[in-house]
């Protein structure tokens, strides 16, 4: 099978590109204004605005008339209408084609951010880019959801106010993957993203033997 790209963008958003076609996760307000332009399917795991910005769908849809989009039943909602047929509600447990990528979703609410705030719906998306028993890239959003299913390549949300470090040292070392790559890093300053480093790296308590790594936006690797 032909190998997958898979290109950092701004925080939480991700574009995977394999014969010629496009997937683009999450492109929120903390991405780039065309983050998802080009994009022949996009994924959007939550309503929270770093992940979800109805401009920057609405240009991606408007920009590819064949462009089409899969989330929750929140940001459906908003785009629908507008986009009739292109725009698909999806949750736990379903799977689905998008742009000849094998997509399952994983997952259905959001992390704690504190007790006193309601809870919203979240999904992650586990895409297929190999044959056999792994070969899996997951995008968890913003929850700690452990798939049912191998996943060779994690993108790790390192930060947020709804994590701290410990809790991303564990959660990799229960999703054992071959390599997690940084995403849900737009808050980090240089120092922060040093010190998130070598908590993940050889020099901190362990991953479990997965690989950490940090792409810089723009940067690319093959999976």
């Amino acid at each position: 099978m032909t190998p997958m790209e898979l290109t950092k963008k701004g925080h939480s958003c991700v574009a995977l590109h394999r014969d010629g076609r496009t997937l683009v996760i999450d492109p929120g307000g903390f991405s780039e204004e065309d983050a998802a332009v080009g994009a022949d399917a996009v994924l959007v795991t939550h309503e929270h605005p770093d992940h979800f910005d109805e401009g920057r769908l609405r240009a991606a849809l408007e920009a590819n008339p064949g462009a089409e989009i899969w989330t929750l039943r929140s940001v459906a909602e908003r785009l629908s209408a507008a986009f009739p047929g292109r725009v698909h509600t999806v949750g736990n447990g379903d799977t689905f084609t998008a742009a000849g990528f094998e997509v399952e979703v994983h997952g259905e609410l959001h992390a704690v951010i504190h007790p006193d705030i309601p809870r919203i719906t979240n999904v992650g998306y586990a895409v297929t880019y190999a044959d056999g028993p792994g070969g899996a890239v997951f995008h968890p959003g913003d929850a700690l959801t452990v798939p049912n299913r191998p996943v060779d390549t994690l993108l790790l949300p390192v930060h947020a106010p709804w994590s701290k470090v410990s809790e991303v040292v564990d959660y990799v070392r229960e999703v054992a993957p071959k390599v997690a790559y940084d995403v849900h890093d737009g808050l980090l300053s240089p120092f922060g993203h040093a010190i998130y480093g070598r908590m993940l790296g050889p020099n901190g308590p362990g991953i479990g033997g997965a690989e950490h790594v940090r792409l810089a936006p723009g940067e690319s690797t093959t999976l």
